[in-house]
C-alpha cells in the first residue's frame, strides 16, 4: 500500500482518565467501518482524524496530506482538513429550510474541486421533495440524509460519520441504509463510519477497525477481522465475500464461490458475477470428525482446529483454520470431550444453507 492510496493512524490521545491508542494502515477507498463498544473510543478517534481533538502524540496523514504529527509540530486546523463531519444528531440548523442547509455546505467548497454537483447529491440521497421543509419536520433518517449531503456539499476529500443510525428506530434505519449503500457505490471518497452496530458495519464497510477499551485491536478486511476477533457483546461469527457462480432454480438454491469453498444458500436476486457477502453464526456450525453419510446439511469443508477458549461452564468457542479462511464455531464442553476436539485435529465443518445470512457484497 502506498501512502498515496491510504488513511494511515498512529496516534495516542488521553483526556482526563481515558486513553486512546490507535494505530493502522488502510486503503481510502469504500467505507471503512469504526466498531466497537459504547464508550470504547471510536468517536475520539473519528474527532482525532477531524481535527476537533488533538492528540498528544503521534501521526495522521490522508494520503500524501499530513494531518498532524507530533515530532513536526504539525496540527493542521480542522477547516484546512477537509473533511465532512456527520453528528449522531444530525446538527441541522433549525431556523434554515433543508435547501438553505444544504447550501451552508456548498458555501464551504473553499475552492476545491467541484465533482458532485447539488442536483445530483439530492437525487442520489432522495431529499428532493424535502427541499423546502424545516428540519423539525423531518423524521430521523431525513435529518441524516440531509446532514450527510451538506457534509457532501462540502466537498470533502474524507467523510465521517459518528453513529448516524443511533439514533433513528429500526424502521427509519431500513429506510437510510440503501441510500449509505449508494453514497458508498457512487460518491467516490473514503467514508469512515463509526457504529457500535455489527449488522450496519456488515452490511457497508469493506474494511473494518476495532476498538476495545481505547485500543485499536484489529484493522483490515471487514471479512477477515470479524472472522478473526469477537467483538465484545457480539456473537461469534464467521464473513466470507463471494461471487455467485450460479442459479440452480429447480432447487431453490444459489451457488458462490468464496475462498474456503462453494456454498449452496437459498437462492437470492443476485446475478451471476455478482457478490455477496455471507454471515455465519458460529452456533450454526457444527463439527465431524468423519463423513457422514445421508447427511441434510449442504455445506461442508475441512478445517483444523486452531484454539478451544471457554465460553462458561457449558461451551467453548473454537477457532478453526480452513484453506482460505477463519470459521468459529460454538460447542458444549461434552461434545467436545466425546469428540476428543484439541487443537491440531482435523475435522468436517457443517452448515446449513438455510443458516447464512446474505448481504450484497461490497
Amino acid at each position: 500500500m502506498t501512502s498515496a492510496s491510504a488513511i494511515t493512524v498512529d496516534i495516542r490521545l488521553r483526556r482526563g482518565d481515558f486513553r486512546l491508542e490507535a494505530r493502522f494502515a488502510l486503503p481510502a477507498t469504500g467505507v471503512i467501518g469504526i466498531l466497537g463498544p459504547s464508550g470504547s473510543g471510536k468517536t475520539s478517534l473519528l474527532s482525532a482524524i477531524a481535527g476537533i481533538l488533538s492528540p498528544d502524540e503521534g501521526a495522521i496523514a490522508v494520503g500524501e496530506t499530513v494531518f498532524f504529527d507530533s515530532g513536526s509540530k504539525l496540527d493542521l486546523p480542522m477547516e484546512e482538513r477537509g473533511c465532512g463531519f456527520v453528528f449522531q444528531d444530525a446538527k441541522l440548523f433549525p431556523h434554515l429550510s433543508v435547501s438553505r442547509n444544504l447550501d451552508y455546505g456548498f458555501a464551504r467548497r473553499r475552492g476545491r474541486a467541484v465533482s458532485q454537483e447539488r442536483a445530483q447529491i439530492v437525487e442520489m440521497l432522495g431529499i428532493g421533495h424535502l427541499l423546502e421543509r424545516r428540519p423539525t419536520t423531518l423524521s430521523g433518517g431525513e435529518r441524516q440524509r440531509v446532514a450527510i449531503g451538506r457534509a457532501l456539499l462540502s466537498q470533502p476529500r474524507l467523510l465521517l460519520l459518528d453513529e448516524p443510525l443511533s439514533a433513528v428506530d429500526r424502521d427509519r434505519k431500513g429506510e437510510i441504509l440503501p441510500y449509505l449503500e449508494r453514497l458508498r457505490d457512487v460518491a467516490g471518497l473514503p467514508i469512515l463510519y463509526v457504529s457500535h452496530a455489527l449488522d450496519e458495519v456488515l452490511r457497508l464497510a469493506g474494511q473494518v477497525v476495532l476498538v476495545e477499551e481505547g485500543r485499536c485491536v484489529a484493522a483490515g478486511a471487514t471479512a477477515a477481522v470479524l472472522s478473526a476477533h469477537s467483538l465484545a457483546g457480539e456473537r461469534p461469527i464467521s464473513v466470507f465475500d463471494g461471487r455467485v457462480s450460479s442459479h440452480e432454480t429447480g432447487i431453490g438454491l444459489t451457488l458462490v464461490e468464496t475462498t474456503i469453498g462453494t456454498f449452496r444458500v437459498p437462492i437470492t436476486e443476485t446475478p451471476v458475477g455478482g457478490l455477496l457477502r455471507l454471515v455465519i453464526d458460529a452456533r450454526d456450525v457444527a463439527l465431524a470428525t468423519g463423513e457422514i453419510p445421508g447427511l441434510s446439511i449442504r455445506n461442508r469443508f475441512r478445517a483444523a482446529i486452531e484454539r478451544i477458549e471457554p465460553i462458561d461452564r457449558s461451551q467453548v468457542q473454537l477457532s478453526l483454520r480452513a484453506k482460505g479462511g477463519e470459521v468459529t464455531a460454538i460447542l458444549t464442553r461434552d461434545a467436545v470431550a466425546d469428540l476428543k476436539l484439541t487443537a491440531g485435529v482435523e475435522l468436517w465443518c457443517l452448515v446449513k444453507s438455510v443458516a447464512v445470512d446474505r448481504l450484497p457484497g461490497l
